[in-house]
């Protein structure tokens, strides 16, 4: 049986030596010494003992390492586990709970302080040294993949709903490996492309779509380790696609420097993770030419639609379901329903969790995203909103309950309700809206020390009660008008 992910993204590079990651310091890694580097990641994990179906945490500042360890995961059958470097301590106690992971790669300074149980710890830091680095010294670089079926277990990614905690979703090989391929048939992109990669890699749109997309392609990267402006300027004249949430391509836009001859040479802008304004796509279009493809997708099923390469992109749309993907909207046509997806992107179910799974995943695969929308005439695609009450800032989901959790706990605070505004920069940016008699101050500091940045709340508001409807429930559509200008 062969190890349908790895043979795609992984194999037929083993003896190309065609550039893979160009690094901000001027190195370079060819695809060859990633591969090699990827079979000194795979025996640490041999010598850790690790077999299929453990879980592996990673939880490290961006490097070509890390991608390493992510696919020789893929080569043993370990499920790989990202997690975002802003959680907390008790955020990421959680997430060790819950995914009893076999081993933890994580920054030195974390590893000083963290729980792992049973599990080994190994440590990386951004410029590829420390404990896993010096295991992989003396590794061999030889990498034969464990046989792995289609519907394997790949990775879990981490997402919740507006109640309750976070929930892993399970991906197959064959979810990462059919919206690769997907992707790079929409999208056309070929070993001639580079990308400018200056997303995390904890998330499904930097590490699923933007790696695997390239692994599968042949194509190289622009290797940053996080969006800046200059950087990205410096860099954008040798790059072809790039691919980013809105808040990096308003923030290129209030710089004068980002003018149609910095973006003459590229060949595609694509957006996602976050609505993106009819604004921001006219201002783009007018400075560089370019008309930025939007797309949408989800943690649970990876891309579902996209705008068309070739044809019209529909300002405020997410364009036509991607090749093999289902879409469908649960209302008469031309209606605003409920949208539903199914096909081989869609995930296997939240991990451990198989009431939740039954409720969102139906047993003839059609899986309930909890946004609402509607398709023209045409069969585009427009997110109207959520049926949650789940806020997008800056590409990053921020769940309410949570933050209200930590908000409810702080002196003075009777009741919190967290709500989303729109944001000229991140999309969408948190407002939390208080009764009682708060301080202010306090409650900024309970939240930076529980919640990672980007869920922190960048208003606060004080009234004597919450609106409420009939039934007792807080009318938080009611806030989100009242407070919609609170970022103009």
């Amino acid at each position: 049986m062969p190890n349908p992910l790895f043979d795609a993204l992984i194999a037929p590079h083993n003896s190309k030596a065609e550039l893979f990651a160009t690094l901000p310091d001027g190195k370079t890694a060819s695809y060859a010494e990633f591969i090699a580097v990827v079979g000194r990641a795979a025996h640490v994990l041999d010598q850790a003992g690790l077999k299929p179906g453990d879980r592996l945490i990673l939880r490290v500042e961006k490097s070509v390492e890390a991608v390493a360890i992510y696919a020789a995961c893929m080569a043993r059958g370990v499920i790989f586990v990202p997690l975002n470097t802003a959680y907390t301590a008790p955020e990421v106690a959680y997430f060790l709970s819950d995914a009893t992971p076999r081993l933890i790669v994580c920054d030195p300074i974390a590893a000083e302080t963290i729980d792992a149980g049973d599990a080994v710890v190994f440590t990386l830091t951004a410029t590829g040294e420390g404990s896993f680095a010096e295991a992989m010294q003396d590794a061999p670089d030889d990498l034969i993949p464990m046989d792995r079926a289609p519907d394997d277990l790949a990775a879990f990614l981490y997402t919740s709903g507006t109640t309750g905690r976070s929930k892993g979703a399970m991906l197959t090989h064959e979810n990462l490996l059919s919206n690769a391929r997907a992707l790079v048939d929409v999208w056309r992109i070929t070993e001639a492309d580079t990308l400018l990669h200056a997303l995390p890699i904890f998330h499904a749109h930097g590490l699923f779509v933007a790696i695997n997309t390239t692994l599968l392609a042949g194509c190289a990267l622009i290797f940053l380790p996080k969006f800046d402006v200059s950087e990205v300027l410096r860099h954008l004249p040798r790059a072809t696609t790039m691919m980013g949430v809105p808040t990096y391509y308003t923030r290129l836009l209030a710089e004068d420097r980002f003018t149609r001859e910095t973006a003459a040479h590229m060949r595609l802008f694509i957006s996602g993770s976050a609505p993106l304004l009819t604004e921001t796509q006219a201002r783009f279009g007018d400075r560089t030419g370019h008309r930025i493809l939007e797309r949408y997708g989800m943690t649970e099923t990876g891309m579902n639609s996209s705008n068309p390469y070739e044809g019209e992109r529909r300002a405020g749309t997410v364009g036509l379901p991607l090749p093999g993907t289902e879409i469908r909207v649960m209302a008469d046509p031309g209606k605003i329903g409920m949208i539903e997806v199914r096909g081989p992107n869609v995930f296997k179910g939240y991990w451990q969790m198989p009431d939740k799974t039954a409720e969102e995943l139906s047993k003839d695969g059609w899986f309930t995203t909890g946004d609402l929308g509607q398709f023209d005439a045409d069969g585009y695609l427009t997110i109207v909103g959520r049926d949650k009450d789940l806020v997008i800032t800056g590409g990053y989901n921020v769940y309410p309950k949570e933050v209200e959790d930590v908000l409810d706990r702080v002196p003075g605070v009777v009741e919190s309700a967290v709500i989303g505004v729109p944001h000229p920069d991140f999309g969408e940016g948190v407002v939390a809206v208080l009764a009682g008699e708060p301080d202010h101050d306090t409650v900024r500091a309970a939240a930076r020390q529980n919640l990672a940045d980007y869920k922190c709340p960048k208003r606060l508001f004080t009234v004597a009660e919450l609106p409420r409807n009939t039934m007792g429930k807080v009318q938080k559509a009611a806030l989100r008008e009242t407070y919609k200008d609170a970022f103009s």
